[in-house]
């Protein structure tokens, strides 16, 4: 009998930077047990440059992410979703799609790294940091007990990782 496949959708605005880096993320570190999507509720049309620099050096071809709209997965033919995870705070105040099945929610708000001014380094230390935030945050989802939890608790588990994960590395 084969482990269940955990289905993901990274929710942010644009969906051509955060949720795109958590996408990534989540299916280089999720190792086949969870499989990520994500979506903007106003998305751009392209994926962020400076994303793909991130996805690229993660093992990803640019063609494996584009910026689409959160209404795909709100179809009764889309993948069904277990949880779904806002990035940013603009799509976690907006009145999201009803999702098919119930799927479990948290919000892990993250600055916009497509927002950072300054240098070409400056902006790339920006995504990069970015990265670094989702990349801890996600570590913490997957060493949670799926299979044993509770709903309630994984629920609550789910949400506190937003600030377990910074206050981690903050002590760091």
């Amino acid at each position: 009998m084969s482990e269940k496949v955990y289905n993901v959708l990274f929710l942010c605005t644009g969906n051509s930077a955060r949720s795109v880096l958590a996408e990534a993320l989540m299916n280089k570190e999720g190792k086949g047990r969870f499989k990520a999507y994500s979506a903007g509720s106003t998305p751009t049309g392209r994926v962020n440059p400076n994303a793909l620099v991130i996805t690229r050096a993660l093992g990803f071809e640019d063609q494996d992410f584009r910026s689409k709209s959160w209404d795909e997965f709100a179809q009764t033919d889309a993948p069904p979703l277990d949880f779904i995870i806002t990035v940013c705070d603009n799509a976690a105040g907006e009145v999201c799609p009803i999702w098919p099945g119930q799927p479990m929610t948290a919000h892990w708000g993250l600055p916009d790294p497509a927002a950072a001014t300054g240098t070409q380094a400056e902006i790339s230390a920006a995504f990069s940091e970015t990265a670094r935030l989702l990349g801890n945050r996600i570590r913490l989802f997957l060493a949670l007990p799926l299979a044993s939890i509770d709903t309630m608790s994984l629920q609550t588990r789910l949400g506190a990782i937003h600030a377990s994960a910074d206050q981690a590395m903050e002590s760091q």
